[in-house]
Parts: C-alpha cells; structure tokens; sequence
C-alpha cells in the first residue's frame, strides 16, 4: 500500500521499479538464506522494500498502461477514437456517461481509459458494457471543480486511472457491429436480464429498486429519498453488495452443503462447489468491484475453513487485500475498498476482544450482544473514514442493525430464490407478494429510525489530520480497555490531546479568518463572506443554493450562517466592487475596481470599461456562456482581466492581485 500511494502521488513510471524488482528479487533469495534469528533484519527491511517497489511498479502500470496513446499530447485536435464501454454510470437529465476503453486511435491500437459523455436528446438507445463505438471527437481535460471544498470528480477519476474525456454528439459517433465480448460485459448483461424479468412482476417501485440494490448491487433506481433514509440510520452498507451479504451467503452454503462431506473427499468438493457458487453470485451481481473484493477475500476465508486448522484471520485479510491490489491497484483510493476493509478489519479484532468482556448465559441475550457486538466493531473501525469523507454520524446505527441484521439471511436467501424463479418464468405471485412486503417492512424501519433526527449528527467537521489521529484514539483505546497498561494509557491520553489540540489550533485559526469569494451556480449570483466562524451569503436566489454553503460551512467549520439579498456595492480591502445586474444601471461613482457582471445585462461593455475603467471585470454562473464569451474578448482587447466562474472557477477577492489599469 506504501508502495502504491508513492507512485500515485508521485507520477512515477512502472520501469525503474520493475529493474529495482529484478535486483531486489536475488538480493531477497540470499538474505532469506543468510539470515540469523538473532541478527540484523536484512531480510525483512528487504522484503518491506521488495513490497514497496512492487506496489509502485503495479500502480505506474495502472497509470501509465502499456502502448497508452498519450492524450494530453493532442488535447486540441479531433481524431478517430474507437471505444470499448466497460461501465454504464448513472445518467442525468442532459447526457449519459460511460467509462470506456481506448481500443484505437486513428486505426493504431492503444490503451487507456477515458470518460465518454453522449448528450440525452441525440442518443436513441442506452450502451451496454461491451459495445463498441467510432467517435470523431476532440478529448478534453475533465475540469477542477468550480467552487472551493466542493466534490473533486477530477480527483476521483484520477484514481480510477481516467484522466480524459471525450463528448460526442449523434453525428459523431457510430456504434460497431459483433463487438468482442468479455466476462465482464456478459456479467453486466446478464443482470440487467434480470432486472428486465424482475420489472415484468409486481414489485413496488421503491421496493423494486431497493431489491435490484440488495441482490445485484444496482443502486440506480434507488430514489433519492430513500437512500437518504438508509445513510441517515446507518444502515446504507445493506444496500451495497459486499463483504456482509457475502459472509452470510457463505454461512449459509456452509450450512446447505454439510451433507457433500460424507462423500469420499467430500470436504474438497464442498469447497470447490462454495467457491464456484460465490463466483457465480458474483457474476450475477455484475461482476462490481466491490462483490469482486468481498467474494475473492471470502474465497480465501474458505479455503481457510477447508483446511480446518488454527489461522490468523489477519492473514487471510491481508492475502486477499495483496491479491486484489497486484490486480487493481487503484481501489486502494476507493472509499468502499478502505471502508470494507476497515470494518473486517475491526470486526476480526475487537468482535472477540467484546465477547470476552461480556457473555451472558441467556441464549436470546447473548445473540444480541453477539449482533451488537459486530456492529458496534465495524463502525469503530470506519469511524474515522466515515466521519473524513460523510461528515455525519448515525447515533443508532445499531438499532437498525439489530432489527434487520438477524433476518438478512432470510430476507438473500429469499431473493436469490426469487431471482432464479424469475430466470425460468416461474416466479409465483404469492412470492413476489410475500417478498414485496418484506422489502416494504424494511424500508419502513430503516424510515423510521432515520427519521429520529435528534440521534443524526451531521456537518461534523472532519480533516485528514483529524483522520489519522482518530485511527490513533480508537487504537489505543481499545488496546487500553483490552490490557490496562499504563503505556496503553499514556498513547491514548496522547492522541485524545493531540486530537484536540489539532481542534484547538484550528479554531485559532479560523477567529483571524476574512474572506470574501464569488462562487459559480447557475442562473444564481453567491457572494460567500466569512467573518471567523459566521457566514455571511449574499444572493440574489437564496432557493437555489443547493450544496454551496453547507460545503464550504463544514470545511471552514462555520458555526453560523446568514443569508441576505445581494446588493450593488461592496468595499473589500478599501477597493469598490460594483455589481451590476439585469436592469443595467451604471454607478454612481467613477472608482471601480471590481466590475461583477450579473444575469446577462443588455449593455455595451466597450463603453462602460470606458467610463468606469475596473481593474478586472467578473461574470458568474447567472449569465449566458455566449455573452460571456464575447465580454472576454471585449476585454481582451481593452487590455483588462476577465474572469469568468463558469471556466475559471470561484474568484477570491483576497487573493486576488490588482495591476492598475492604462
């Protein structure tokens, strides 16, 4: 893992790491037969060397792919891309959006992934994984994100190996005949054969799309609602395929096949049937990275089972995290590859640590000490994650576990029941009634534990410094509840000061803060002022604001806010910003330094730099890209700076540098 982080973050390329491998490999042979039990551990700091260069070496593959047609070389020029689709993203009202494989360009072969945008209203049909198209198109670099602490999807996709994209409209593009199939394009297919056949039955909307997220991990149909719902009582890991729906698919196979045992060699066929069956389920659910993360760590887990003898369950975690990281060193940056891995993690180590503490007598009380138990481990264990990239806090997360938990393997066993019935058109209605109901009795308790908002913590500021010293506090507390020691008690001590130290600091920092910045919205004008920890929003549209402010209030960490009307005139730092709007009135005075042109007034732009000479002009996300295109190149020829938010992103008046005009 330190390996791949380096060579992400580093941008180095895969070859000096693959000659370091081939040195380091002989050099690992001789120390492993030289070294002494008592000596230097030549072999180990070896080994831990060996590691870090293989993990920069796989992920320098995964960003610089052999034969890749480097694309930011021609950024500006339109060529022939042929394209592979290898996931369908969600759509939204104006385009839909693929992740594609570069197959060729101009007719050479190539490698690479890039991001494909087809407008909604010039696309007759939906792609599927494994169609292939010819695109004439210009690729583009995907854009920094527009406002301050807003969603990097630059970044994100960055860490998916996608650093380009290319939008293509009905005329430019044409979709290939008899296109090559891969596994996992008839994977994706097969699923959406079933949700085809799951829609033609009588299941509710909400519940439909609830069972689509359950059994095969598609969460597109989902409604906003209640997804809310989910995240908001802790319970949204339910709806995501992965390591919990598959240890339980994996009991209960355990279980099922127990008579195979009695076959000669019936142990061997056992597991090879489990394995096979939990690949299969895999398939099913489309082959996802998450289902392939949790089936491949839960193969090795049966394997373990096979061998039936005392393992280290950090063993089996780590082989299968090495094994799916050699493959696709890029989930290390996803969120669900670390919090999936966070919570067996914490699961397998403090799970045991509470059993002990505690083991009541009563059969009914000790299972829900056990369900408790797990659940309050696995939100130790992705605390700290949750808190740094959700910034909220579900106070009953447990309760909702404790009154679903116990009956999942009822509620996928049922399912997967319902699937295979609906494969062969042979899925009864009381079934589907009985399973719509159950699906129905979920939501409904999901809502209303959801729904008690008063244990729903939310906007809870959270940094990476923060982050790590939470890991720190969590660690050390429960090696001090395990084992009091007094140098257990001293580290977390330590942590729980250094943590709010760090709370400390920053709210010393904040108290001294002033700034002012123009953010972009469409068909809005945002002026965010902060004064310490307040927030002043000045807007023309205070409805249409969307996630601007809450963004901004949780990285800053405002303790109060206040929206007003925005008005003509402001002074920042002794310098005028004027704001001219619709109704196009030109102030009153001839010292302007800001000009911040609003809602695409009717004005001849030459003569008012004329009479009011600014030193920059500004025009945000309420007007017309069109008239903002022509107002640059007024500008450009009087020799004055334009900013414009929609291209150029937020503008802070603080940091901003005035030259005097001419």
């Amino acid at each position: 893992m330190t390996g791949i982080v380096l060579g992400f973050y580093g941008g180095l390329p895969p070859l000096p790491f693959l000659l370091m491998l081939l040195v380091l490999l002989p050099v690992l042979y001789w120390t492993g037969k030289k070294q002494t039990r008592g000596g230097f551990p030549f072999f180990e700091l070896t080994t831990a060397l060996f590691a870090i260069a293989l993990g920069a070496f796989v992920v320098g593959l995964a960003i610089f792919p052999l034969g890749s047609y480097r694309v930011d070389h021609d950024l500006n020029q339109e060529k022939t891309w042929h394209l592979k689709i290898t996931e369908t993203l969600k759509p939204n009202a104006y385009s839909q959006r693929y992740v594609a494989q570069v197959v060729a360009v101009e007719g050479k072969n190539s490698s690479g992934k890039m991001l494909l945008i087809l407008p909604s209203d010039s696309v007759g049909t939906t792609f599927r994984v494994d169609n292939e198209l010819l695109v004439w198109a210009r690729p583009e670099s995907i854009p920094p994100p527009l406002n301050p602490h807003q969603f990097d999807y630059k970044a994100y996709l960055e860490k998916q190996g996608i650093h380009h994209q290319i939008r293509a409209k009905k005329s430019t593009f044409s979709t290939l005949e008899n296109p090559s199939k891969t596994l996992f394009g008839m994977a994706s297919n097969f699923r959406e054969n079933i949700i085809g056949k799951l829609k033609t039955y009588g299941f509710g909307q909400e519940e439909l799309g609830v069972i689509q997220a359950l059994l095969l991990g598609q969460r597109d149909d989902i409604s906003e609602d209640t997804y809310n719902n989910y995240i908001n009582a802790g319970a949204v890991h339910i709806l995501a395929v992965s390591g919990l729906h598959v240890g339980i698919l994996l009991l209960l196979l355990q279980f099922l096949l127990t008579p195979i045992e009695r076959l000669p060699n019936g142990k061997t066929l056992k597991l090879i049937l489990i394995v096979t069956l939990l690949w299969a389920y895999a398939f099913i659910a489309g082959l996802s990275p998450s289902i392939v993360r949790a089936v491949t760590m839960f193969s090795f887990l049966a394997y373990a089972m096979y061998l039936n003898r005392p393992t280290n369950s950090f063993n089996i975690i780590a082989l299968s995290m090495l094994f799916i990281l050699l493959v696709k060193p890029l989930l290390l940056f996803q969120v669900g590859f670390q919090m999936s891995y966070a919570a067996v993690f914490a699961i397998v180590w403090i799970y045991p640590k509470m059993q002990r503490f505690w083991h009541p007598d009563n059969y009914f009380l000790q299972k829900i000490w056990q369900l408790l138990s797990v659940s309050v481990a696995a939100q130790l264990g992705v605390l700290p994650i949750s808190l740094f990239y959700f910034h909220q806090f579900p106070a009953l997360f447990f309760v909702a576990n404790l009154l679903i938990i116990p009956f999942l393997g009822l509620i996928l066993g049922l399912g997967i029941l319902v699937i295979l019935l609906a494969l062969i058109d042979v899925l009864p209605t009381t079934l589907v009634i009985v399973y719509d109901q159950i699906i129905k009795l979920m939501n409904a308790i999901v809502g209303w534990v959801a729904q008690q908002e008063g244990f729903l913590f939310k906007n809870i500021p959270f940094d990476g410094v923060q982050l790590i010293l939470g890991y720190v506090v969590v660690v050390a507390l429960v090696v001090f509840l395990s084992r009091p020691k007094k140098k257990a008690a001293l580290i977390l001590l330590s942590g729980i000061i250094a943590f709010q130290g760090w709370n400390l600091w920053n709210q010393l920092q904040i108290q001294n803060k002033e700034n002012l910045i123009l953010v972009h919205r469409s068909m809005n004008t945002i002026l965010l002022h902060q004064m310490g920890s307040s927030l002043q929003v000045y807007t023309t549209d205070s409805l249409n604001l969307g996630s601007l402010t809450k963004d901004y209030s949780v990285a800053e960490r405002i303790q109060k806010s206040k929206v007003e009307p925005i008005k003509n005139y402001y002074s920042i730092n002794r310098q005028a910003l004027y704001v001219m709007d619709s109704l196009a009135l030109y102030p009153h005075t001839s010292k302007v330094d800001y000009l911040l042109l609003t809602q695409s007034p009717k004005v001849n732009l030459e003569r008012v730099l004329d009479s009011i000479r600014p030193k920059i002009v500004l025009a945000d996300g309420s007007n017309y890209k069109s008239v903002a295109k022509r107002w640059e190149k007024t500008c450009k020829q009087k020799e004055i700076p334009f900013h414009y938010t929609g291209e150029k992103g937020y503008f802070d008046f603080n940091n901003a540098i005035l030259k005097p005009t001419r």
